[in-house]
């Protein structure tokens, strides 16, 4: 992954520099006014990253020691890491194969009386079906968070990723479509929560630091509650506001280098047999291919490891798929239950290059190298 950054956001950060205001300013303002609307969410909070977007999140369902929050292991390990962070515990629920998704299946399962949250992660970009898990979780008065760190621009049931979410998470690191180097943004139809939000950011300060030094007069702040340190910079939101006008285009670049690796490795995709099986649109909405990941088959004798270290020694910089939290020693103890799709997604599945500016020789280069690391014969080739 290489992000799609030139010179229009070196000069919108040359420009947030010179202004003087290069802390939580009027171009954070703008880029949450910008990001809420490309969502069709009401409300949108910066903050420094997705994790302690997820962790503000929590904050608000006021999810505590005691509590359980239900969460993939197929996921980065943030996801799980929020739910600690707030001194409650986080259940494993398994993904769907299709997808690498929660279900309501699959998190019915692990649901208990003690179940207050569930968070959603929209895998690599590939929309959950998040009406089936609220169909399941509203009755019992358990919220659902959706991680949508990786899905800007993605859809679901033909509106953006996120539009309908009580609360959603986002990142902008330099992994995702969008980056602002590092930076994440909650998203919320409820006034309450996004004003409660922006208090959380910034230590509890009844006024924001960019209010009382905007005013005028003097302006002193009460802190009303124990809170964080997660701001965004004027810099930081100067970046992407410039890279929120290219997301469009990003998306259409990715779905057509997607659409291309679909065509150039039909020949070992799982058709009638065991094969290769890629990541594809769900029914319920389109990805943005913020990964294009393969999984290799069930019965290959072939290790993952290996076709990555293959890849590495010809020069392709693929990477291991999605990591799965219960396995790591962070980990080591916590309790789960079986996680087979979990495991297997884990263990075989790798992710190929994809970027903005992936030429169609450098696309070609690494389908052809990806074949002879599964050892094609020629005739498939």
């Amino acid at each position: 992954m290489k992000p799609w950054l030139g010179a229009e956001e070196a000069e919108a950060a040359a420009a947030a520099v010179l202004s003087g205001w290069v802390a939580q300013g009027p171009k954070v303002a703008a880029f949450e006014d910008a990001f809420a609307r490309r969502v069709a969410a009401l409300h949108a909070v910066a903050v420094s990253s997705c994790t302690t977007a997820l962790h503000v999140a929590l904050h608000l369902l006021d999810v505590r020691p005691g509590d359980e929050v239900v969460v993939p292991s197929l996921s980065f390990i943030a996801t799980a890491n929020a739910v600690r962070y707030c001194g409650a515990t986080p259940v494993f629920a398994d993904v769907e194969v299709e997808t690498g998704n929660l279900s309501a299946a699959t998190v019915e399962a692990v649901l208990t009386e003690r179940t207050r949250a569930v968070i959603v992660v929209h895998q690599a970009g590939v929309p959950a079906d998040v009406d089936a898990l609220r169909a399941l979780c509203g009755p019992r008065g358990v919220t659902v968070v959706e991680d949508a760190a990786c899905a800007a621009g993605s859809t679901y049931r033909g509106v953006p990723v996120g539009a309908d979410a009580e609360l959603a998470a986002w990142s902008f690191h330099p992994r995702k479509l969008i980056t602002t180097g590092e930076g994440g943004m909650l998203t919320t139809n409820r006034e309450q929560w996004a004003v409660r939000g922006r208090r959380l950011r910034e230590h509890g300060m009844s006024v924001s630091a960019a209010e009382r030094h905007s005013g005028g007069g003097a302006v002193v702040e009460s802190y009303l509650e124990t809170a964080f340190n997660y701001r965004m910079t004027d810099i930081q939101a100067a970046v992407g506001l410039v890279q929120l006008s290219k997301l469009d285009a990003i998306v259409r670049r990715r779905r057509e280098l997607a659409a291309r690796y679909h065509e150039l490795l039909a020949t070992v995709f799982e058709t009638d047999g065991p094969g290769l099986r890629p990541v594809r649109d769900p029914e319920h909405g389109t990805t943005n291919y913020q990964s294009y990941w393969v999984m290799l088959p069930e019965d290959t004798s072939l290790e993952r490891n290996d076709v990555l270290a293959r890849l590495a020694e010809r020069g392709v910089s693929a990477r291991r798929g999605i990591m799965a939290a219960h396995l790591e020693p962070a980990y080591a103890g916590h309790p789960h239950g079986d996680l087979p799709v979990t495991e297997s997604f884990t263990k075989r599945s790798l992710i190929l290059p994809l970027y903005h500016d992936l030429t169609t020789a450098e696309q070609d280069t690494v389908v052809e190298e990806l074949k002879a690391a599964l050892h094609v014969p020629l005739a498939a080739r």
